[in-house]
């Protein structure tokens, strides 16, 4: 019972500081590096970066003249 009373609570407390702990995560260099290897390695997310870096993002606009 206390057990799972403590884990609400944890998880209540790093829903809250979610973005003050990425970035206290993301401020490590290794922790980033290592983000950013895992991430390229998925096929979808790597040609989606690469191909927003050479051509651009998309408008999302179709046949505009």
């Amino acid at each position: 019972m206390i057990s799972r009373l403590f884990m609400l609570i944890a998880a209540y407390f790093v829903y809250r500081f979610r973005y003050r702990l990425l970035n206290v995560l993301l401020g490590q260099s290794w922790i980033r590096k290592s983000a950013v290897r895992l991430t390229m390695k998925i096929p979808g997310l790597r040609q989606k970066f690469m191909s927003e870096m050479m051509f651009g993002p998309r408008t999302g606009t179709v046949n505009n003249p």
